[in-house]
């Protein structure tokens, strides 16, 4: 591991910094910019999870996560790269929550209800804000577009698609696949 003195490193920028850890892969650099914006990444994370610990434990999670994207990842605002992606953490661990309790909930009232488990959302959810994902979006055929975006933008299960477009359940279920798979064979390109 390579040692730097702290004066010298908490002078750079964070582009500096970003370029630096790219190059030595060193986790202390990595913690000297993600302690900059730290109580950023609380207060995201207090403003969705609405829990203290939970909040704490999600900073930790969030810093895991970045140490690894930022090896291969070219960010050039490190700080509204940081914001989307503690946004996205907790929206996430919201969606799982509300999948776990309405899932618990539904099967009390053997009500059918039909979500995507959190692995098959996970390719398009990195994505959400990225201009290439949006203009696949745009080329997608007008159900599929409609079924997407209220999954991933409105989190919208799909019996609540279902009410909402009036498409039959089996319907959105298959818009939402084939929507996907457009999505994914559009980003590959």
């Amino acid at each position: 591991m390579f040692r730097f003195a702290r004066k010298n490193i908490d002078n750079l920028s964070d582009d500096e910094l970003l370029d630096l850890y790219q190059e030595k892969g060193d986790i202390q650099i990595a913690g000297i910019l993600f302690d900059r914006y730290v109580h950023l990444v609380y207060g995201v994370c207090l403003k969705y999870l609405k829990d203290r610990e939970g909040s704490k434990d999600a900073v930790m999670q969030i810093f895991e996560k970045i140490i690894i994207e930022l090896k291969s990842r070219e960010v050039h605002h490190f700080k509204s790269w940081l914001y989307a992606v503690s946004k996205n953490y907790c929206l996430m661990e919201l969606r799982k929550k509300r999948t776990t309790l309405e899932i618990s909930n539904l099967a009390e009232n053997n009500d059918e209800f039909i979500m995507e488990s959190p692995m098959e959302m996970n390719p398009i959810e990195e994505h959400l804000n990225n201009d290439k994902l949006k203009k696949c979006l745009e080329e997608l055929a007008s159900e599929q577009k409609r079924c997407i975006e209220l999954f991933y933008y409105k989190e919208k299960c799909y019996k609540e698609i279902s009410e909402i477009t009036k498409y039959d359940v089996k319907k959105v279920k298959s818009y939402m696949q084939n929507g996907k798979r457009n999505l994914k064979n559009c980003m590959e390109k």
